[in-house]
């Protein structure tokens, strides 16, 4: 490990060249007010290389799960760093097999059954406090998900403007497999998803893998993983760097696609399949348009979207229902607010789990974590007809409102737009097509000149022929021979 050298906060402009200077030869971890034992490291770990300053969670038998600890770890050396004049950018990073596969379930479900209500409460104001704060950092933020990358994990990982998947990413929303529902801002981020993936990635729980995270959007970039210490270096040496700037140091390291990789799992017509089932209004439609489709009923049916119709059902049979009705509520409404209202909202929602007057959150941790039962949970209600619409508005409606806990900002920044450096979404093809963006010719577009349009739009970023390629196949048809309209 490096060791730490502690310099002023804002020093002189001379003074600041000479700490400049001694850090281009050294870097150090940050002390912490959690002292650990000679033979336990702390569970976060620091370090400040150059303008780079580095996060790096340190739990990994526990797949570097967060717990309080780490989170009081965290929040003040964020702020330390977002309000140091010498620190550039900031990156997060996980050591062993993940970036963070979630919160510390297991310690707030304790808390619950140990009546300590407040206190598993105050975990998630904490988190969800560190979460906004992210997103309003000054600075680029970039983080690498190198494995596991779940949960509480993608809190850290969603306000983040570069996010970048490896061949090892294993993404995923798991909480209505828990009797909880997607929080740390799942319902804000996962609801501007293209079309209706991230409703399906909020009630199935399903796993993201490698390349697939990136091709979503959950990723900004996809790099193999074995180029990770090169991409650190070249983030490090970046002086005071723009975001375009680490954009293009990303993008130098981009890994082309394999034919070994495994191929997209949401093309063609099991994306058409999702979109139609998962843009339905109640959990209960939403079955009945995958039995419609496992039936080999739907539009264009093929073995593909009738597999995939099956596998969305068998996953959702088993969730909770309670979860399922909840998560579908939370994203439905978050993707009309603000971040701040959205994760507000999902306070609220985490008070009700924790007043343990459901038990489904405490039975799900108990199956899935400790007992590891295969097979599904003793529910409570047991089925979708037995949660009430009265029962899931009590989720969304508190007498006394929670409020976020986040480190105190010194002006009030603005959220970033964090879909800006990744894969052009599909409302933006859409507008390009009919016109309705300022880079849009006054004539109608050929598919040609709408790759050509998104080289320049996106400065040839790798990736990006294909996205449009695929929106294309779906979603548009050719006038004539040539120029293109959308369905």
């Amino acid at each position: 490990m490096y060791r730490i050298a502690r310099v002023p906060m804002r020093p002189s402009l001379q003074a600041a060249h000479r700490v400049a200077a001694i850090t281009r030869h050294m870097a150090t971890p940050a002390q912490s007010s959690h002292s650990a034992s000679a033979s336990e490291e702390p569970p976060v770990l620091f370090e400040e290389k150059l303008s780079m300053r580095r996060y790096i969670l340190n739990r990994p038998k526990k797949l570097n799960s967060l717990n309080s600890a780490m989170l009081d770890l965290l929040a003040p050396k964020l702020k330390q760093w977002n309000d140091a004049d010498l620190a550039g950018i900031i990156v997060g990073t996980g050591e062993g097999k993940a970036f963070c596969a979630g919160g510390d379930v297991a310690a707030v479900v304790e808390s619950i059954e140990n009546k300590k209500h407040d206190e598993a409460l105050s975990f998630f104001q904490h988190e969800f406090g560190l979460d906004y704060y992210l997103a309003k950092l000054d600075k680029p933020y970039v983080v690498v998900m190198d494995g596991y990358t779940m949960g509480g994990g993608y809190g850290l990982t969603a306000p983040a403007a570069f996010r970048i998947a490896t061949e090892k990413t294993q993404f995923a929303m798991p909480e209505t497999k828990i009797g909880y529902f997607p929080d740390v801002g799942g319902s804000f981020y996962l609801s501007r998803l293209d079309g209706q993936i991230g409703t399906y990635l909020s009630l199935t729980g399903n796993i993201v893998s490698g390349r697939a995270a990136f091709e979503l959007g959950l990723a900004t970039h996809f790099i193999h993983s074995s180029r990770v210490p090169q991409l650190l270096e070249k983030l490090s040496a970046l002086e005071r760097p723009t975001f375009g700037q680490v954009a293009s140091a990303i993008d130098d390291l981009y890994t082309e696609r394999e034919p070994s990789d495994p191929p997209f799992p949401f093309a063609g017509g099991v994306r058409d399949a999702l979109d139609d089932a998962f843009s339905q209004g109640t959990v209960e439609d939403i079955l009945v348009k995958l039995h419609h489709y496992a039936d080999g009923k739907g539009k264009n049916s093929s073995a593909d979207i009738v597999q995939w119709a099956q596998d969305t059902i068998a996953m959702l049979e088993d969730r909770s229902p309670t979860s399922l009705k909840v998560a579908l509520q939370a994203i439905r409404r978050a993707k009309k607010m603000d971040l701040q209202h959205a994760l507000a909202m999902e306070l609220n929602i985490a008070k009700k789990f924790c007043s343990g007057t459901n038990p489904d959150f405490k039975t799900g941790v108990t199956a899935v974590m400790i007992t590891k039962l295969k097979g599904r949970p003793e529910w409570s209600p047991a089925s979708l007809s037995d949660v009430s619409d009265a029962a899931v508005e009590e989720y969304f409606t508190q007498e006394t409102a929670p409020k976020l806990i986040m480190p105190r900002a010194e002006k009030d920044a603005k959220t970033r737009d964090t879909r800006k450096y990744a894969l052009p979404s599909e409302d933006l093809i859409m507008k390009v097509v009919k016109g309705e963006h300022p880079s849009s010719p006054d004539t109608a577009i050929t598919v040609e000149e709408l790759l050509d349009r998104f080289d320049e739009l996106t400065n040839n970023k790798a990736g990006v022929r294909e996205k449009v390629l695929d929106v294309v196949s779906r979603r548009c048809k050719m006038d004539g021979d040539k120029f293109l309209s959308w369905k």
